[in-house]
């Protein structure tokens, strides 16, 4: 008995030995990812002659001149020639029709279509030094939430997920997601909301659960601000509240949905703001040509989305929500699933049907879905070591 008790004690010894080394390998392995990330981001220059890009610049100009006032993208307040000398530099034909920007017939205004949130978080760094910054912060807040993952991983196969999920995460901050600057803010929002999301379904306590179904709604509200179509990541949690209300009916479950419903508009304010002084009305768009065409099933753009990397998150994303609706008896699990599963849906048929491919257009929806089916998985750490003789503290005598 003895003998049986020391040979426990050893495994579990040898256990602890084994899960220290292979964590602090996995959090080296993010920080050698994140070197790789600083180092190509180092190499970037702002000139390039990407129109979308020089259009979030000027955006951000406007903001460093007029402060708040920089909602305002008339073409007309170029007065300091910003937008027309870069455009001229390379080589724009007639630089008086901007790309980027839309005629809005009610004013005849030529105005910026992006809305304000992009330009808005490159104005918070110098002028000439504004992406590279941006880029690294966003694999930095994927760095900290990997680790918050590695930190709940108590296993040898959680934290072998963890790694694999990390360190590809870390690298998908610089590509694809420089195919535009919306994309790094966006992405550093997908991580926090993600994470919110499998801490509010694991919460028991309400007014927690209130607080992080509001930070939740505030958040993806104001990542409208960096991309239009980021509206629709709000989906799946206004099913999931409508659709779990209907169930329950209890009181609980209708001021969580009124809190993410208040919450989401208060972060949609800024975006908002935009349409009424560039449109000339909140729910007016700036957008114009293929981008407000009705939807559409198109044979090309289907193809595209199959034979890019985009098509694999979406299938990791699914089978993973899958699998937890499957096999996971855990409450929390399941509820998270729900929302990634709206998501999802709602995002896919959006996306489907509209006319133009890029390769980062179901990047958000895939990140979200990614991060929220993570934290999902993993159960918060007490819980974790709780249900693991291996790693549970010994009962003091």
């Amino acid at each position: 008995m003895a003998l049986g008790i020391v040979d426990l004690l050893d495994r579990i010894g040898a256990s602890r030995a084994m899960m220290k080394f292979l964590t602090i390998y996995c959090g080296f392995g993010f920080l050698v990812v994140l070197a790789s990330n600083v180092w190509s981001i180092s190499t970037w220059t702002e000139t390039r002659a990407v129109y979308d890009e020089i259009c979030y610049l000027r955006q951000a100009h406007l903001f460093e001149r007029f402060g708040l006032g920089g909602l305002d993208t008339n073409v007309t307040r170029d007065d300091d020639h910003y937008l027309s000398d870069k455009l001229r530099a390379i080589g724009y034909p007639t630089w008086a029709n901007a790309p980027c920007h839309t005629v809005m017939p009610a004013s005849n205004k030529l105005v910026m279509q992006y809305p304000p949130g992009t330009g808005f978080a490159l104005s918070l760094f110098p002028a000439g030094f504004q992406v590279i910054p941006l880029y690294v912060l966003s694999s930095i807040v994927a760095v900290v939430f990997s680790f918050v993952a590695m930190h709940r991983a108590v296993t040898v196969y959680s934290l072998m997920l963890v790694a694999a999920f990390g360190d590809s995460v870390i690298y998908l901050m610089i590509n694809p997601t420089k195919a535009s600057y919306s994309m790094a803010p966006t992405m550093m929002v997908c991580a926090a909301a993600g994470y919110l999301t499998a801490k509010l379904f694991s919460s028991g306590a309400r007014r927690e659960r209130l607080v992080l179904t509001a930070s939740i709604g505030l958040l993806i509200g104001l990542s409208v601000s960096f991309r239009l179509p980021n509206l629709f990541l709000s989906a799946g949690y206004f099913i999931f509240f409508l659709g779990s209300f209907l169930m329950v009916r209890s009181k609980q479950r209708f001021s969580e949905g009124l809190a993410f419903a208040i919450a989401f508009l208060v972060g949609l304010a800024p975006t908002l703001a935009a349409n009424a002084i560039n449109a000339g009305s909140p729910f007016a768009t700036t957008y114009g040509g293929v981008d407000a065409v009705p939807p559409e099933l198109n044979a090309t753009v289907l193809w595209s989305y199959l034979a890019d990397v985009q098509f694999i998150l979406l299938a990791i994303a699914a089978a993973w929500t899958a699998l937890i609706w499957q096999f996971n008896v855990r409450e929390s699990a399941r509820h998270a699933a729900l929302v990634v599963a709206g998501n999802l849906v709602v995002n896919v048929i959006f996306f489907m049907t509209h006319p133009v491919f890029t390769p980062y257009y179901t990047i958000p929806v895939a990140m979200l879905s990614l991060w929220t089916l993570l934290f999902a998985t993993l159960r918060p750490r007490r819980q974790s070591v709780a249900d693991n003789p291996a790693f549970a503290q010994p009962a003091k005598a």
